[in-house]
């Protein structure tokens, strides 16, 4: 039993976002699901715009709106009391609420309330619904990839999302497995794995990435970095239970520090492919390095590339930058096995 799902065509709600920065839940639905996203509903002050139609609560329950998703952060994960008639408006308009916050919707008694008269779901994303049990690291059929970082925030997820686009462009039989929250915004249904007990991070994982087709690809949104001393625990049970055939390595170009750990440096590129490759070869001892997708937003176009190149010669596997170059070598190579 995986995370609940909820159903599509969304309206996403913006609140009084100023940038991106606070909506960046919101931006990564819309740009990777927009199909799924009806409109978007905006507070007059709200900056941040996703370029979807603005709508009302009653103008998207016409279109066919479902899911009334909250895709954005406020300070402190908290929820603004003033937004809490606007959660009740969707509830009586026959949506579903899905929040990524901190705040459980399901600790509200106003919205609980409500929710039970209506019979529309509070959906707290951050909130598992899995069976809490121990990983087997027994073997299953199907393969499975893994993104995995140097450091955290260095394009887990994008890249992840970038590769099972272009495997349904292609056709190939392939789905996107969230273990963050705003993952399971995009998709719809997937696991937090930081919100699990961390005994049973990997049993929880194997049951995110059940067996399936000997063809079928299970792409796994990575989290944080072996490396990381606060978060190194959740990326183990994360390798462990994914039991990738596959991990592609994630790495911002020029970053020296861990994620906000002073003393703290990012490791070399072979150091972190190294650990990740044994560590991962407890649960699948056949674990290789399909490839490596840099960030390189610091760097221009030119010099970019050239790093590219550098780095692929050094590694001799696809390298590439989802952003700027996209991902079709990466794929090729998964294609071909």
């Amino acid at each position: 039993m995986t995370q609940q799902e909820f159903g599509a065509p969304y309206l996403v709600f913006l609140g009084d976002a100023e940038d991106f920065l606070m909506a960046k839940v919101a931006k990564g639905v819309a740009h990777w699901r927009p199909e799924k996203c009806v409109g978007q509903m905006r507070l007059p002050e709200a900056k941040a715009d996703l370029g979807l139609p603005d709508m009302s609560i009653t103008d998207a329950a016409a279109a066919g709106a479902k899911t009334f998703v909250l895709g954005l952060a406020p300070v402190g994960g908290t929820l603004p009391d003033a937004w809490l008639p606007i959660l009740i408006d969707a509830m009586e308009a026959g949506m579903d609420i899905a929040s990524g916050l901190h705040i459980r919707l399901n600790d509200i008694s106003m919205l609980t309330e409500v929710a039970h008269r209506t019979g529309q779901r509070l959906i707290d994303v951050r909130e598992p619904q899995v069976d809490m049990v121990c990983g087997t690291g027994l073997p299953r059929q199907g393969k499975r990839l893994l993104t995995v970082g140097s450091d955290c925030c260095v394009g887990k997820m994008f890249t992840a999302l970038a590769i099972h686009k272009e495997m349904i462009r292609r056709q190939l039989p392939a789905t996107f497995r969230a273990t963050g929250q705003t993952g399971i915004l995009i998709e719809g249904s997937g696991v937090p794995v930081d919100a699990v007990v961390s005994d049973f991070i990997a049993g929880v994982v194997e049951q995110l990435s059940p067996a399936n087709d000997h063809q079928h690809w299970d792409i796994v949104e990575g989290q944080g970095s072996l490396f990381h001393p606060a978060y190194a625990g959740v990326s183990l049970g994360l390798l462990h239970g994914a039991q990738a055939d596959v991990v592609i390595l994630c790495h911002e170009v020029g970053r020296v520090q861990m994620d906000m750990m002073e003393g703290y440096p990012v490791p070399d590129l072979q150091t972190v492919i190294d650990t990740n490759l044994q560590l991962g070869r407890l649960t699948n001892p056949s674990i290789r390095l399909g490839g490596i997708a840099l960030n390189t937003s610091a760097l221009s176009e030119t010099e970019a590339l050239a790093e590219i190149d550098r780095v692929q010669r050094r590694f001799n596997v696809p390298v590439v930058d989802p952003v700027r170059t996209g991902v079709a070598t990466i794929v090729d190579g998964l294609e071909s096995e």
